[in-house]
């Protein structure tokens, strides 16, 4: 899924909070604050521009929650008048609010006013602010009785720190065994002559049931070229057969041309897929659509990969509501159990039953593909930003980090080399999360030998640097463009070339390959889809090898070097860059998010100003949205 940063409206009119609810619903003036805080919440939480005002990828991922909040409350705040309410009587208003939900939730209320505010705002077309409200509303309304904010946070972040302090994501450590950290080690170089592995890489495919062709690709809703966009204006052309230059996914005739044409690029040892699996239709989604893409697509993999062993990932987009993924603590019909359950039955072929067993309590799973090598999935969406579970209690969700260090102790201990694989990338997740992986990664640098990761759509890489001194780069995490064309983009795929399997291996990657399909020349009339080799990477930048210190370089390359950055660029985007040029605070804040494995760590950019200044390189902070 991409990241959007989120705006409201600016110059709409202050009211008294009482004056607009009486205005807007009807209801009892008590409710406003709860019910506007809920749906700020849920526009900032849960990133609505995905939802309905979709931008082009960026480089940067936004700041962790609490500073998002400082531009949408105060606007809010304006528009509804509560700077006029004191301290006392927001504690003891949000006291009464919190006793009156977990006594008796109004959820029919809370999306009225929801639904209400979101069209007066002009946030998203009347329909789907109507269906994204009633799809929301039942998770929101669970997560907030259940105490997420105290009467005390809620105040503090509507009237500031003198009134209360807001502290939801607060810092957390896991523990580390008391085993010593081997010397670092750097892999040696594979004999010549020594066995290469070929991984296929497949995410954020994103099919839409409803694509068709020949409709508007720039309609009003938050994704088009489907049923229900309406026809493009005469002078414009409609959505492409194979796919479309816009805000809009892929039609399943273009992913079983993308798995039918996968000879040239292989043959494979195994396939690395790491989700994003539904359509960007998230305001209209339902358990059976989620399901029914999950099952399509498997079975589509499984059909032209044969007998090729497949380890999935948990994406953002296979849950409904979007990103909504309790922990395991949550049970009913709030948990995740149904999507688990059946991604067990899905994936059954593929996977041991130990990490069945996982797959089913958290969505993540380690497993032995060969000897020597250790494969852990996680669940990134246990460090998602948007995950409003997370409000609840965001540490260590699952207790998966401090699984996930149990599984590197052992493989160390067993002299076992280590692939991780998953969905969001670290530095893209909440920072104490994010922090906390960087950590662990340092810790066991000589036994992670490859980390992979998609979401971003783009193509990129993050890179880790020792914690002492954050310049010694010890690990690198590989970000693989998307197959869908969300946001204007080429389909596309990744290959990784990886030190085979024998004895001794290391399993590190030595090169990898993007594939694309030109969406220009296979919509041409009379034409044929043909999926062509884009670049590789280390031909086309000069590289070394692939090991992180290469990629660290190349960064530094191209802060000095604007040709080869402008081939950067033009790779990012999958070969449909943007019109826009990039300039030097674009160019910069590219290349600080290559740097950027820790979420909100500025210092890790320190040396890309010229004169490497810290408060030079903060002001690329806060991530900004595009280019």
């Amino acid at each position: 899924m991409l990241r959007h940063g989120v705006s409201i409206r600016r110059g709409h009119p202050r009211f008294c909070w009482e004056q607009a609810l009486e205005r807007t619903s009807g209801v009892p003036s008590l409710g406003l604050p709860w019910m506007v805080l809920s749906l700020a919440l849920m526009l900032v939480l849960l990133d609505p521009m995905v939802l309905w005002a979709p931008a082009r990828a960026h480089p940067l991922p936004a700041q962790d929650h609490p500073a998002r909040f400082d531009g949408i409350v105060p606007q809010l705040r304006d528009a509804f008048g509560w700077r006029n309410l004191t301290c006392p009587v927001c504690k003891g208003l949000f006291t009464a609010i919190n006793f009156g939900l977990k006594k008796e939730p109004n959820v029919a209320r809370v999306g009225s006013v929801a639904i209400k505010l979101c069209k007066m705002l002009n946030i998203a077309p009347p329909a789907v602010c109507q269906s994204a409200v009633q799809l929301f509303e039942d998770d929101m309304v669970e997560v907030w009785t259940r105490s997420v904010l105290s009467p005390s946070e809620a105040c503090g972040l509507l009237l500031g720190s003198t009134c209360g302090h807001w502290d939801i994501f607060s810092s957390w450590n896991i523990s580390l065994p008391a085993v010593p950290k081997p010397p670092p080690k750097p892999p040696s170089p594979p004999a010549p002559g020594a066995p290469v592995s070929r991984v296929l890489f497949l995410t954020d495919l994103h099919w839409d049931h409803d694509y068709l062709e020949g409709t508007d690709p720039n309609c009003a809703d938050p994704l088009c070229c489907r049923r229900g966009s309406g026809l493009p204006p005469t002078s414009q052309p409609g959505a492409g057969y194979w796919g479309e230059y816009s805000k809009c996914d892929l039609p399943l005739r273009t992913l079983e041309s993308l798995l039918s044409g996968l000879g040239p690029a292989g043959p494979f040892d195994m396939v690395y897929w790491t989700g994003d699996i539904p359509a960007h239709d998230v305001w209209q989604q339902s358990r059976q659509d989620q399901l029914r893409a999950l099952t399509t697509i498997t079975d589509l993999v499984r059909k032209f990969l044969g007998p090729v062993p497949v380890y999935p990932a948990v994406g953002n987009h296979e849950s409904t509501p979007v990103n909504g993924f309790p922990p395991p603590f949550i049970e009913g019909n709030h948990s995740s159990r149904w999507l688990y359950e059946a991604m067990a039955k899905a994936w059954e072929p593929w996977l041991p039953a130990e990490a069945l067993h996982t797959l089913r309590i958290g969505g993540f799973y380690a497993l032995s593909p060969r000897p020597g090598l250790r494969l852990i999935s996680l669940n990134m969406n246990f460090c998602s930003r948007e995950n409003f579970w997370l409000l609840i209690n965001s540490t260590d969700p699952a207790g998966q980090l401090q699984w996930l260090v149990g599984e590197l102790q052992a493989a160390e201990d067993r002299g076992e080399k280590v692939h991780i694989i998953g969905h969001i990338p670290p530095g893209h997740c909440l920072k104490s999360w994010s922090w906390n992986y960087y950590r662990i990664v340092a810790r066991y640098e000589n036994t992670l030998a490859g980390q992979f990761f998609g979401h971003t759509h783009v193509d990129e890489f993050e890179v880790f640097y020792d914690e002492e001194t954050l310049s010694r780069p010890l690990a690198i995490a590989f970000l693989a463009p998307s197959a869908t064309t969300y946001i204007s983009l080429n389909p596309g795929y990744r290959v990784y070339q990886i030190d085979g399997n024998y004895t001794g291996s290391s399993h590190v990657v030595l090169d990898h390959e993007t594939y694309i399909l030109n969406l220009t020349q296979a919509n041409a009339p009379g034409a044929t889809p043909h999926w062509q080799l884009l670049y590789r990477a280390r031909e086309t930048y000069g590289l070394p090898n692939a090991l992180p210190a290469a990629w660290h370089d190349l960064v530094y390359r191209m802060r000095d070097d604007m040709r080869l950055f402008q081939t950067f660029w033009f790779l990012y985007h999958k070969g449909h860059p943007p019109s826009e040029p990039c300039g030097a605070p674009c160019r910069l804040a590219t290349l600080c998010a290559q740097l950027s494995a820790r979420a909100d760590s500025p210092a890790l950019c320190r040396h890309l100003v010229p004169n490497g200044s810290l408060p030079g390189v903060q002001t690329l902070w806060p991530r900004p949205l595009f280019c």
